[in-house]
């Protein structure tokens, strides 16, 4: 891994993660000082971010982590369904019985790790597993712009996701885990139309619990927890 990839895995890293907060403005002899890198790297690095829209870079000003806010949450959630449907249903159509394979591994590893509790309750292996479980159900689409949309959504809405899961609040009546079974289980059945029926019920659920969460229809302690994360709201969304 060069020194340019690095410094982009480091920064995508904090600002998935809300380490590097929402609109903070980034100098790179600050980044230089938190990093251990050279200029060159991370200027390579932030106009990296740029493409992905992670960062933003004014004139005169310099680059700032991308703010955040309800109408960007709704849209960018609103592309992963048409994305994501489309390479479901090519994945089903494409997909072999090594890919179903994977599905049900990735799946289990998931359920696993959501009923760990305690001190074996981490967050990140969570996080982790749950992109592998949604990568997994898409990987046989046959298309790499496909999959790169993919990616480059997912990281968009992992910024509004991460507090939820700090918090560990869902939606009343929500059975996470048990939409992803209901899934797997359409997309191993082949069953193209109940599939695309689920992931877009699945995906509109998360959009309304994170929508309740910015608006402030749940608790404070919810609302402290997206500001610590670094998600400052927009004019537009007010928490």
């Amino acid at each position: 891994m060069t020194l340019a990839e690095k410094a982009y895995a480091s920064l995508r890293h904090d600002i998935l993660r809300g380490a590097l907060a929402a609109g903070k403005p980034l100098r790179l002899a600050d980044l230089k000082a938190r990093y251990g890198m050279g200029f060159s790297p991370l200027r390579e690095a932030l106009n990296r971010l740029q493409a992905e829209r992670l960062v933003l870079a004014e004139a005169l000003r310099g680059f700032r982590v991308a703010s955040l806010s309800l109408a960007e949450m709704q849209d960018s959630i609103a592309t992963r369904i048409v994305i994501e449907t489309q390479a479901l249903r090519l994945a089903i159509a494409n997909g072999t019985d090594a890919w179903q394979a994977g599905i049900v591994a990735a799946l289990y590893s998931l359920q696993q790790q959501a009923a760990r509790h305690g001190p074996d309750a981490d967050i990140w292996q969570l996080e982790a597993r749950h992109h592998a479980f949604h990568r997994a159900l898409l990987e046989p689409c046959g298309s790499p712009w496909l999959m790169e949309f993919f990616e480059r959504l997912y990281a968009a809405t992992e910024r509004y996701r991460i507090p939820v899961l700090l918090q560990s609040i869902q939606a009343t009546g929500r059975d996470i885990q048990a939409e992803h079974a209901a899934l797997a289980e359409a997309t191993l059945a082949r069953d193209a139309d109940l599939a695309v029926a689920f992931l877009t019920r699945h995906y509109q659920g998360t959009a309304a619990a994170i929508a309740a969460a910015m608006t402030g229809a749940m608790s404070g302690a919810m609302s402290g927890a997206m500001t610590g994360a670094g998600i400052v709201p927009a004019p537009e969304a007010a928490f």
